[in-house]
């Protein structure tokens, strides 16, 4: 079996266990682009249960992007007191906020060579706001995208970078959005990198 049909029947077999499943991810639920993207930012070696109700809180305080701009940065860091990497968030979602305003007119740009411009966007972010935001064509790799991704030798990778890339060379590209939230509900599920544990969870 080649790579390309032994990802496809992995990941079907996953998509049946957690395609089901309601728990919100960082990246999901928020009433506008911007929102999502910032709660992305926030959400970078975060867990989701610690993020949303602290981007709640956020967009609660500052509930458009003018406001966020604005605001200052010691109140921000104080809603975001209990955040990993909060003092760096706090900065690079201030100064987000006013790179939307003044290049992008209050948009979030659909491009990912627009994206990973703005301050704490990189490309696990920048391809999970093309797919969540504009359902276009992007593989989002983070620590469970990659870790699966290497434990089942779809690729040989060194990061997550590496590991979208190599996706991209594997993998069909009408799976490439779903990806990210299966691989990361299912990583979620079965932390390390025992191949045997991960296949067990797909069995239950």
């Amino acid at each position: 079996m080649n790579k390309t049909d032994y990802f496809i029947d992995i990941f079907r077999k996953a998509e049946l266990k957690y395609g089901l499943v309601e728990k919100r991810l960082a990246a999901e639920g928020w009433d506008y682009p911007w929102q999502t993207l910032l709660a992305t930012i926030m959400s970078a070696q975060s867990r989701d249960e610690t993020t949303i109700p602290i981007a709640e809180n956020l967009f609660a305080k500052y509930s458009d992007l003018p406001s966020l701009a604005h605001a200052k940065y010691s109140d921000v860091l104080k809603v975001f007191r209990s955040l990993n990497y909060n003092k760096t968030k706090a900065r690079n979602v201030i100064d987000t906020a006013k790179m939307l305003l003044g290049q992008y007119d209050g948009q979030v740009p659909d491009t990912i060579e627009e994206l990973i411009v703005l301050p704490g966007v990189g490309r696990k972010t920048a391809n999970l706001i093309i797919t969540e935001v504009f359902d276009k064509e992007g593989i989002c790799v983070d620590t469970h995208v990659h870790r699966i991704s290497n434990v089942f030798g779809f690729v040989k990778t060194n990061n997550p970078s590496e590991t979208e890339f190599a996706l991209r060379e594997v993998v069909p590209r009408q799976y490439w959005s779903r990806i990210n939230r299966i691989f990361v509900l299912w990583g979620k599920d079965v932390p390390g990198r025992d191949k045997q544990k991960l296949l067990t969870a797909l069995n239950k």
